[in-house]
């Protein structure tokens, strides 16, 4: 969903909501709060939620917390903590979600009108959950856009997660057009790695979190869709279609 929204930053802000309301604990008498710049690196390190707590937990201690009063030590408590954590954070993403602050990132829905009205087809693949990918899409494109959408893919309708291209590949059958016609827009290097192992081209919108990464396999960098028009995505594919 980075392309759509920067989420990282609502995620951090939903797990350090969970920790001062269990009052998580780790090595300091503060509850433990991930900054911008920890959750960074964190997040392009480690998918998932619980995976990301339980190599937190594992480097740096487990915690007291008012679900264990002394740090959980059998496996049995420990994935408890976890999976209470994560269904507590889940909650409160999708309030923040829901809360009407949030607004997608700039030229999304210009660009996505672009292209309906030029009758291109417009689907949009995203690793995350189902039930995440239709929340955010209803609340930040409007049911609109989203019952407009040619094809939806989430991370529940493939067996493999991005870079594997199962995704990208899913999609072009489902819209029926040839891999080599589509273009994708992606936000990070393994969403760039899923598009291009498809034999698709790919525009890259990095985030803050993402702006870093080797994207030399892109056909364009943006910081953002701003200033991108669909006639400028058009000409880029048309010249990558010629060379081949």
């Amino acid at each position: 969903m980075g392309v759509i929204l920067e989420s990282e930053h609502l995620h951090r802000q939903a797990y350090n909501d969970a920790f001062a309301h269990f009052n998580v604990i780790c090595s300091s008498s503060l509850p433990l709060n991930w900054s911008p710049d920890f959750y960074d690196v964190l997040q392009n390190r480690i998918g998932g939620g619980k995976p990301k707590m339980r190599w937190y937990f594992k480097e740096h201690g487990w915690p007291s917390s008012t679900l264990f009063e002394k740090p959980p030590e059998d496996d049995e408590s420990r994935a408890n903590l976890i999976d209470t954590l994560q269904d507590w954070k889940t909650e409160r993403y999708k309030e923040i979600i829901k809360s009407g602050t949030v607004e997608p990132r700039p030229g999304v829905l210009r660009l996505m009108d672009e292209a309906k009205a030029a009758g291109k087809k417009l689907a949009v693949c995203s690793a995350a959950t189902k039930s995440s990918v239709i929340l955010c899409l209803e609340n930040l494109i409007g049911m609109e856009r989203f019952q407009g959408l040619d094809c939806f893919l989430a991370g529940d309708d493939v067996k493999e997660k991005k870079p594997d291209p199962s995704i990208y590949v899913t999609a072009s059958k489902r819209l029926g057009v040839l891999e080599r016609d589509c273009l994708v827009v992606e936000d990070s290097v393994i969403g760039l790695q899923a598009a291009t192992r498809a034999g698709m081209s790919c525009v890259i919108t990095h985030t803050p979190s993402t702006i870093d990464q080797d994207f030399k396999d892109a056909i364009a960098i943006y910081p953002d869709l701003s200033n991108v028009r669909l006639k400028d995505l058009e000409l880029l594919l048309e010249n990558v279609v010629a060379a081949g």
